[in-house]
């Protein structure tokens, strides 16, 4: 249940980051209302993710796999460019993730 409620909390917090750029500043109210409330919910659900599973590997997947997802919505949806130390950057990333996940999950 933990795996799934940190999958929920990655989503919510790519929502979340996804909304800012509509928010213009945070100046604009109905962007801003569920951008706050996509980043509450994320938290919310994190915060019962490390219940069971431990904080540094939690953190891990929520930030690593969140960036990862915000760079490909990114390119895919708001014309970022991709490029090749983009996705070296990206590789690094899971990389990382993978290896503190192997680390430190029980």
């Amino acid at each position: 249940m933990a795996y799934l409620f940190l999958g929920l909390a990655i989503a919510a917090e790519v929502a979340g980051t996804s909304l800012l750029k509509l928010t213009d500043g945070f100046s604009r109210l109905w962007p801003s209302i569920f951008c706050l409330a996509a980043y509450a919910a994320a938290f919310v659900l994190l915060s019962q993710v490390i219940k069971t599973v431990p904080v540094g590997v939690a953190y891990a997947l929520w930030a690593g796999l969140g960036s990862v997802a915000i760079v490909a919505i990114g390119a895919a949806f708001l014309g970022e460019p991709l490029g090749a130390v983009k996705l070296v950057g990206v590789g690094l990333v899971v990389a990382g993730v993978v290896v503190l996940y192997l680390g430190g999950a029980h």
